[in-house]
């Protein structure tokens, strides 16, 4: 399905980033697989520019900058990871045309590099290098950055108009990224320290992008957002200015709040395309700690799901209903895979669908959860002393395309399914010790009962992978 409009809102935590991070970016996984899912849809979308408003570019109180570099650099030194290094060309023509279209309609906009700005022109801040690390990490696409400005919010919704009509004179694809960090509040101890209110401000932020009331956002309560001490706010009214008048629908993608600082991850785009996305994660630990409650309370909605329907179904032999599902997992159909491992890593049952078989998601999850525990013909039934010390991952398949050979897999990236006839086996993305297509295309013509030497047709897929 194309992709005509891509907007993201994209949180921008260095310890987010796996090398700087290291076992504490683990902590934020639900951002990480949303911006997994961002950068697919970035790939799909395939722009000819990105343009990315960071709150932490030179930030100038009366006016915009707008970064006119030929090129850009930045690398994660600062943060302990100088491995991490960017250097995505820019897009001059386009900054040069936003400048003059912002001064068209009124909005003080300046060249950044004719500015006297902290950085220079090019020198990428980690408010950019953080989402372009898991966005754009090679760097495939021109880039163009604006600031922040303390001016009224209708300026920044005005900037973003001006971005998208100096796009469209110049027959620009432009995938607009609003960077930016919630609530810093959410928690005693948080960087800008504590108040009640960020949780408040946070949900009302949450659920306003959830409604594509990107203007709704210029409404909240001046008072709830000083409490807040957000640092998101303009840049998500900006892209606002940017969709206006498009034919777009939203979903948040991920919430989280582990450390005191609201994490939230959206996509805008073309409602078809947005009604497949996977559903969305609300991180447990937020503003009040680690819930308690039913098992898998604490986890992604799909994996959620999966441990009640398996924990009902091995310890009681009934089959759960639909009631406590999220409406994001009732609200489009997908295949899926539910797989099974002790506590040891070994895998303990494995069974999916290719493409849907059932309404929606939620049902295609609990009949393939219950398949995977009592059905799969490796294992034995899954008895009720194993359900405590039980991992559980549920794979959600984007739909397959054709290749023409090895040279188009990559098995960290895509899965594979190879076919001969009526024959056909299927192998996920990402799996221990397949590092290699012919590794992939190996087991998955053994998994399907394909000599070798026998034709085969080859497709990958994505998938969106939920721990």
């Amino acid at each position: 399905m194309a992709v005509t409009t891509l907007g993201l809102v994209t949180p921008h935590a260095p310890i987010e980033v796996p090398e700087v991070g290291h076992e504490r970016s683990e902590v934020t996984a639900a951002t990480s697989a949303a911006m997994l899912t961002c950068a697919n849809l970035l790939e799909r979308f395939d722009p000819d520019t990105i343009v990315l408003m960071s709150p932490h570019a030179p930030l100038l109180g009366d006016a915009f900058l707008v970064d006119t570099a030929a090129s850009y650099e930045g690398s994660l030194a600062d943060f302990g990871a100088p491995q991490v290094r960017l250097a995505p060309a820019g897009d001059v023509e386009l900054a040069r045309a936003v400048l003059e279209e912002a001064a068209r309609r009124h909005v003080p906009a300046l060249d950044r590099g004719a500015s006297l700005a902290p950085l220079e022109s090019g020198e990428l801040d980690h408010g950019a290098l953080v989402p372009l690390s898991f966005l754009d990490r090679r760097s495939r696409w021109p880039l163009v950055e604006l600031s922040l400005s303390m001016l009224p919010y209708e300026y920044h919704a005005s900037l973003g108009a001006a971005v998208a009509s100096a796009a469209g004179a110049l027959g620009r694809r432009i995938a607009f990224v609003a960077s930016g960090d919630s609530s810093h509040r959410l928690l005693p101890g948080a960087p800008a320290g504590y108040s009640p209110e960020a949780k408040r401000f946070d949900e009302e932020v949450v659920r306003l992008v959830r409604e594509g009331d990107f203007a709704g956002l210029s409404r909240i309560d001046p008072e709830l957002v000083e409490q807040a001490g957000e640092c998101g706010l303009r840049s998500w009214i900006a892209l606002g200015g940017f969709l206006a008048g498009r034919e777009v629908a939203t979903r948040v993608l991920a919430y989280e709040g582990p450390w005191g600082v609201g994490y939230i991850t959206a996509v805008a785009a073309d409602p078809p395309v947005v009604a497949g996305l996977p559903p969305a994660v609300s991180d447990a630990t937020g503003a009040s700690g680690r819930k308690g409650g039913m098992p898998g309370d604490d986890e992604s909605a799909p994996v959620a799901l999966a441990r009640r329907t398996i924990e009902a179904y091995v310890r009681h032999g009934v089959t759960i209903g639909l009631e406590d599902a999220t409406g994001d997992l009732l609200s489009f159909s997908a295949g899926a895979f539910v797989s099974l491992h002790t506590s040891d890593g070994d895998l303990r049952g494995c069974i999916g669908t290719i493409s849907p078989y059932r309404e929606n998601l939620a049902e295609e999850i609990v009949h393939n959860a219950i398949q995977a525990a009592t059905c799969d013909p490796r294992f034995p039934p899954l008895a009720p002393e194993e359900l405590d010390g039980l991992e559980i991952s549920v794979d959600v398949l984007h739909e397959p395309e054709s290749v023409a050979g090895l040279e188009d897999l990559d098995p960290k990236r895509y899965g594979v399914i190879v076919t001969d006839g009526h024959r056909r086996g299927l192998l996920l993305p990402d799996l221990e010790g397949v590092d290699a297509p012919e590794t992939q295309v190996s087991i998955a013509t053994q998994k399907a009962g394909i000599r070798p030497g026998e034709p085969i047709a080859l497709q990958r897929f994505r998938v969106d992978r939920y721990h």
